[in-house]
């Protein structure tokens, strides 16, 4: 049986510090975006801190690998990579 941990679990210490929610700013992204392409992934909430954010590390995850990942595509499928679904989901089904 696990010992009872005295420390705050990182869920907590996000609500406890009175970190921003809600929309990112274009300076918010801006600042995740520039930190990311100097310094690469690291610990999230390092990384939160790092950059210059009041985010927690959480947040600044899912803001990168959802939106502002450079490889990110975006759009409608191109034609072959339509054909491509169709020919697998014959193969494999759902």
């Amino acid at each position: 049986m696990r010992k009872p941990n005295n420390n705050s679990s990182s869920s907590e210490q996000c609500n406890n510090n009175k970190l921003r929610k809600g929309l990112w700013s274009p300076e918010e992204d801006e600042k995740l975006m520039k930190y990311m392409m100097n310094n690469g992934q690291g610990c999230w909430s390092d990384v939160a801190k790092n950059a210059g954010l009041q985010r927690c590390g959480k947040s600044c995850r899912l803001r990168w690998i959802n939106y502002l990942r450079p490889d990110l595509k975006r759009g409608a499928f191109s034609s072959h990579e339509e054909q491509l679904i169709i020919h697998f989901h014959s193969l494999l089904g759902n």
